[in-house]
């Protein structure tokens, strides 16, 4: 485990080749492996806090900061007003993590046993989350289908909306981030016992919180490094290899820019810790979903060329609503297999294909 830290030497040298002007497929591996070390870090610290606080806080603190490089290069790209790069990379964050990276750990925690477990109560509350967060982002797209509008196409470039649909997106974006902040209230506070269960502590003690914050908040900025230089060569590395921006922007900026919690949660089920896999992958899709894009639709309002509408093309509104579909079906009973990873994996396989044709 130790050794994958010096990987980290990757980081600077990314810096390095982007202001060196290197080619921008060089520039994209090496961030790639810049990000690793940083993203095994916050898995350890996370792995750490949760034996001290257990894995409602950890799995909060992971997807939080997890999410935040991706905030950050969100904003840039709405100041350069290309929202709908932004939207694809938002519904690519929601489907990554819902079936990707819940997929992956459910394989990989499944597969040298009969099953696994975790909290029922904690799993059907974030998947609620999750499904309030699609609900949302989807009347938006039925509000102009049955005015008469149509769905935007997959370019990249700033769809054009009305004054009713930016007002209607405001006032979406408040009552999700209202419903996100009631859900921390629900599980920090009111309902903390069902988000962090009684779990036996085995071997010495480890790392304290205040140790253990510190180094999730460091890898974190190391991560947010890395993927900045990452994503701002994914144009040029895109081209280079023939994929569509779109495509880019769902699957390959999401995967990267999540890198971290994608990690930490497949680390997490693989040593039978799946309760805190649960809160990570399905907890990060649900904070992408009632926090991340209202924040964003509420800077839009003072960034970039015009308010940014949260009216998603025919491709990202199916996306979410099977995502939420499957995730909220194979979290219901609080047990998870190997073979529930491949349906997960299977579905997101599926959007792949259609998402890379579309």
């Amino acid at each position: 485990m130790r050794r994958i830290y010096y990987l980290g030497v990757f980081v600077p040298l990314a810096l390095v080749l982007e202001l060196a002007d290197a080619s921008a497929p060089v520039v994209f591996f090496t961030s790639a492996l810049g990000v690793v070390p940083a993203a095994a870090l916050m898995s350890e610290a996370t792995e750490q806090l949760a034996d001290r606080s257990g894995p409602g806080v950890a799995g909060l603190l992971n997807v939080t900061l997890g999410n935040t490089p991706e905030l950050i290069i969100a904003v840039f790209a709405l100041t350069d007003g290309l929202q709908e790069v932004v939207k694809a990379t938002l519904v690519g964050s929601v489907i990554g993590n819902s079936l990707l990276v819940l997929g992956v750990a459910m394989l990989a925690g499944g597969w040298r046993r009969t099953r696994q477990t975790f909290s029922r109560t904690a799993a059907q509350t974030q998947a609620g989350m999750l499904v309030v967060s699609v609900c949302a982002l989807v009347l938006p797209a039925v509000f102009r289908l049955v005015h008469g509008g149509g769905l935007p196409g997959v370019s990249v470039r700033r769809a054009s909306f009305g004054h009713d649909l930016e007002q209607l997106s405001l006032g979406v974006a408040l009552v999700l981030i209202a419903t996100y902040l009631a859900g921390l209230f629900f599980s920090l506070r009111t309902h903390r016992d069902l988000f962090n269960p009684e779990h036996e502590d085995v071997g010495p003690p480890g790392w304290s919180v205040r140790r253990s914050i510190l180094t999730l908040v460091g890898a974190a900025a190391l991560v947010a490094v890395a993927s900045n230089t990452l994503v701002g060569s994914i144009e040029q590395a895109s081209h280079a290899v023939g994929l569509s921006q779109f495509f880019v922007g769902v699957f390959v900026v999401a995967i990267v820019g999540n890198a971290s919690e994608h990690y930490v949660a497949v680390v997490a089920a693989a040593k039978d810790k799946m309760d805190l896999a649960v809160n990570i992958a399905i907890g990060s899709s649900a904070q992408i979903g009632l926090f991340v894009a209202p924040v964003l639709v509420l800077l839009s309002f003072v960034l970039g060329p015009a308010p940014m509408a949260l009216v998603f093309n025919g491709y990202e509104l199916a996306a979410l609503l099977l995502t939420a579909l499957i995730t909220i079906t194979l979290t219901s009973d609080g047990e998870s297999t190997w073979f529930e990873g491949v349906q997960l994996l299977a579905v997101y396989v599926l959007l792949g294909l259609v998402f890379y044709f579309a």
